[in-house]
């Protein structure tokens, strides 16, 4: 394992999407326009490889001994051009382009079109022959390109796991919109761990209908395809650290340990 492989794994995932996207595009030309952020947390010998595209993010949950408190750790910086540095590198990579990015409507975008600079995909904007009909013409930039716009190359951390970490929290954007980091930690810290991620979703989506000043109940009925006007998709896994288990220098037990929570509802706030 080594950030170099995860780095050639993310490439030829796009590379293959790509490919699919050209066989099926005079049948289904909007597959051009699908794309994916991308997060990805691998523990090998002891070390935590974490590798982002887009704008999820990836929070670590240290007990702090001294205070005997859980601090939230970012571990992941989102690719979205809200962020300065993102523009600034968007810039850098398209000198000749005055409008790689374009504030519009208060809101940072790529072209003025999608706000993330990174990401699996969204073929329209990684070669210039998808940029053309038979797509819809809200996906096209008016202009011709000969670099990709958008990267699938992931931002990758590698950092050795230390006894103090206690867990991991994987999310889209849309949980983040709603809950900080360390509020994310306080509560799966706090909480039974059967279904903490699905307590994570309807803690977001009490504070979205909040802002909204509606109530969860009314937020719920509506139809998915409307949702998206009131909050972003929100995907959530909480990954549970065993200190023991990743010290020891081989692991002769199954290679693959996952448990799906089943939603169970703890007690009271949890």
């Amino acid at each position: 394992m080594s950030a170099d492989v995860i780095n050639k794994a993310f490439l030829a995932t796009e590379e293959d999407f790509l490919t699919l996207v050209k066989k099926q595009w005079l049948s289904k030309p909007h597959i051009a326009s699908v794309g994916s952020c991308c997060l990805v947390g691998i523990i090998c010998s002891g070390l935590l490889y974490i590798a982002n595209a887009g704008d999820s993010r990836v929070v670590l949950g240290r007990l702090e001994k001294a205070f005997k408190e859980v601090e939230a750790v970012q571990l992941s910086s989102e690719h979205n051009a809200s962020v300065e540095s993102v523009r600034e590198e968007l810039r850098l990579l398209h000198p000749d382009d005055p409008q790689i990015v374009v504030l519009k409507h208060k809101v940072w975008r790529v072209k003025g079109i999608i706000q993330i600079s990174r990401s699996i995909g969204d073929a329209y904007l990684k070669k210039a022959e998808f940029n053309k009909e038979p797509l819809l013409p809200k996906f096209r930039v008016p202009e011709s390109f000969e670099k990709p716009i958008l990267q699938a190359e992931p931002a990758i951390l590698v950092q050795k796991l230390l006894p103090e970490d206690q867990f991991l929290i994987f999310a889209s954007d849309g949980l983040w919109e709603h809950l900080s980091n360390q509020e994310a930690v306080n509560m799966v810290n706090t909480c039974p761990r059967n279904g903490i991620a699905r307590k994570l979703v309807k803690a977001a989506l009490h504070e979205a209908a909040k802002k909204r000043e509606m109530r969860y109940s009314d937020l719920e009925k509506i139809d998915r395809g409307v949702r998206r006007h009131f909050h972003d998709d929100i995907t959530v896994i909480v990954l549970f650290l065993d200190s023991h288990l990743i010290s020891r220098s081989s692991w002769h037990g199954p290679l693959l340990s996952i448990q799906g929570g089943g939603g169970v509802s703890g007690s009271g706030n949890c």
